[in-house]
């Protein structure tokens, strides 16, 4: 039952046991708790049915699997705020979600599991006469059971309708702060964008990516997911510097907590910025720095495009004389366009006027369309062209942190071999 207490109340819209439940024995309230979930044959998957690193042979894929089943079985132990499990079909997100409600069943506490597009197919079918439950009974169910799990959202037809439905289920229970399981085959970017900002708040959600839900930068060519660059996040990241002097150190600390903070949020940083601009001689982790954003955004469901500009310059050009006028276009266009974007080595190999024409054609469109861009610049900027320049130092749209430390990497240059005498 719901208690009559006003609009405000932390016990507002919340479900409380009323005496009858309370008296029940151990084995009426699970078989009550059990008709309510919705469950059925899924009743058999819990964390201990699971393999703990998931099924994929990838390393990450393993990891990634691993760090959300411990965040699963924390919020099943104490539900709150949201957990949103993505990635492809079979990377284990119903049975980690499945897990969870079933845990909590375990515990004496209600969870109502439930499959989008069923749900929708229910509400729909609830506005019959004959229905067996009315439409307003059914969507006040939904809306505010005390933990609720969507299965397969985004896997609905994409009506005007069932858009609709969604949002004002999520936007209620975001609201209310109601603890929720999500889990969808698709990047956040698939999302209705008033679902994917709520969805996407770290102040209530939790996102985890267990294996690559697809869309642009999640493709097996990306160089994110190269050896070296695999290993270039947050947590490797020495903000201490290489023998670095106090000042050094100092500021190689700031551009780390840059850095994260526009990870986290890079569409409402200071100012409402949507670009970094990370500036600095070759070495100081400017890379290092940029990668950590693109694994942050790709484990938050993001869809990440991360273009190193010389190989991108090459691709346009081997293109161009294979007679690819559509596949230049499709791939320029990719990149103009993708929601998140990292160029790495602006600046570099990029002198010739076709080049600082492609180049300008990216960044002026995503100047405009204020899309969410880190750029690393590893050249004077004197030596950039004054149309980039003057969208890359634009307060309103970018913010600049240049990085002034020795070589990142320890590396020292060889001194020249001194013939003997």
């Amino acid at each position: 039952m719901r208690l009559g207490v006003p609009l405000g109340h932390p016990q507002f819209g919340r479900a409380v046991p009323c005496d009858c439940v309370r008296e029940e024995t151990d084995e009426e309230q699970s078989d009550r708790l059990l008709r309510y979930s919705n469950l059925g044959s899924l009743r058999r998957m819990s964390f201990a049915t699971l393999m703990p690193r998931g099924r994929s042979a990838d390393p990450l894929h393993q990891e990634r699997f691993a760090g959300a089943v411990e965040a699963a079985r924390r919020f099943a132990e104490a539900p709150e705020g949201w957990l949103a499990l993505l990635g492809r079909s079979g990377a284990g997100k119903t049975h980690l979600a499945a897990a969870v409600a079933n845990r909590c069943i375990e515990l004496g506490r209600p969870a109502l599991f439930i499959v989008v597009p069923d749900l929708l197919d229910h509400l729909r079918a609830s506005y019959r006469p004959d229905a067996p439950e009315p439409y307003e009974g059914l969507f006040e169910q939904v809306r505010n059971a005390p933990l609720l799990v969507l299965d397969d959202l985004g896997a609905q037809s994409p009506t005007p309708w069932a858009v609709e439905k969604l949002y004002q289920i999520l936007n209620h229970r975001y609201n209310l702060q109601l603890p929720t399981v999500i889990t969808a085959s698709v990047s956040l970017d698939g999302l209705d964008e008033r679902v994917r900002t709520r969805l996407g708040d770290p102040s209530l959600s939790q996102v985890y990516l267990l294996e690559d839900a697809g869309g642009g930068g999640h493709g097996a060519h990306s160089p994110l997911d190269l050896p070296l660059v695999r290993e270039m996040t947050f947590a490797r990241f020495n903000r201490a510097g290489m023998g670095a002097s106090a000042h050094a150190a100092g500021n190689l600390a700031r551009a780390f907590d840059t850095a994260r903070n526009y990870a986290e949020r890079p569409e409402s940083q200071s100012g409402g910025c949507s670009w970094l601009v990370l500036l600095g001689q070759t070495g100081v982790g400017k890379t290092h720095l940029a990668a950590s954003i693109g694994h942050h955004w790709r484990e938050t469901g993001r869809t990440v495009e991360f273009v190193v500009v010389p190989d991108l310059l090459d691709r346009v050009r081997a293109l161009m004389s294979d007679d690819g006028d559509a596949e230049q276009y499709r791939l320029l266009e990719q990149v103009r366009t993708c929601p998140y974007l990292i160029l790495d080595d602006l600046g570099v190999h990029s002198a010739t006027r076709w080049a600082q024409e492609k180049l300008f054609q990216i960044l002026n469109h995503r100047y405009n369309a204020k899309l969410a861009t880190v750029i690393t610049v590893g050249v004077p900027v004197e030596e950039l062209p004054e149309a980039w320049v003057s969208r890359m130092y634009d307060d309103k749209v970018s913010l600049i942190f240049q990085i002034d430390a020795p070589d990142y990497r320890g590396l020292r240059r060889a001194e020249p071999k001194r013939g003997r005498r």
